[in-house]
């Protein structure tokens, strides 16, 4: 690996806003500063956009958008987007959404993709990583629930595996923290601490 993308020898920032990014990194062992991204997720896309090419085009653009102010850093961005029957699916736009989206998913596989892009001054690494979720049947009555927590709010897919959600995942398939919202396998391959 090239020393540009090294977190020891230049300083890292996190393009995200994310409490559950900022702890899988810190928990890694990583040092870095956070600055939120300085543009709009787009809500809506291309229908036949390919769930990777989409996920890694918003972490290219998040962390992009750090960097022209950021020069002298390599900045971490990311993005995660949840895929089922042939859809992609971002975050909820409100309550009403959530439902449609838990119910789309409820005893469906549907994939978590999580695209990540490392730059460092003119170089940069995309790379994205895809876990497999299977949910068990959820009822009515579970996803009132599960909407009335407010763990759907800006998740993609609507749902939180780290918190209460994993009740309703039946089986995984692949890296944990991609589901999370960054996959640290995939991170310490792009940038190694050392």
């Amino acid at each position: 690996m090239n020393s540009e993308f090294d977190a020891t020898s230049r300083p890292l920032v996190l393009a995200s806003s994310s409490p559950r990014r900022r702890h899988l990194l810190a928990e890694a062992g990583y040092e870095f500063d956070v600055a939120p991204p300085l543009i709009d997720e787009p809500t809506c896309w291309p229908a036949d956009t390919p769930p990777v090419a989409l996920a890694e085009a918003l972490a290219y653009f998040k962390a992009r958008s750090v960097a022209e102010t950021c020069p002298a850093t390599s900045v971490l961005g990311a993005d995660t987007i949840c895929a089922c029957n042939q859809r992609v699916m971002g975050k909820p736009a409100d309550a009403d959404h959530a439902r449609a989206m838990l119910h789309e998913l409820s005893h469906n596989r549907h994939a978590v993709v999580t695209g990540i892009a490392v730059l460092a001054g003119v170089r940069r690494r995309i790379a994205s990583d895809v876990t497999w979720v299977t949910m068990r049947p959820m009822t009515p009555d579970d996803i009132e629930e599960y909407v009335a927590s407010g763990e759907w709010y800006g998740k993609a897919g609507a749902y939180a595996i780290q918190e209460s959600a994993d009740r309703y995942v039946e089986r995984l398939d692949g890296s944990f923290t991609n589901v999370v919202g960054l996959p640290m396998e995939l991170l310490g391959r792009l940038l190694p601490r050392g």
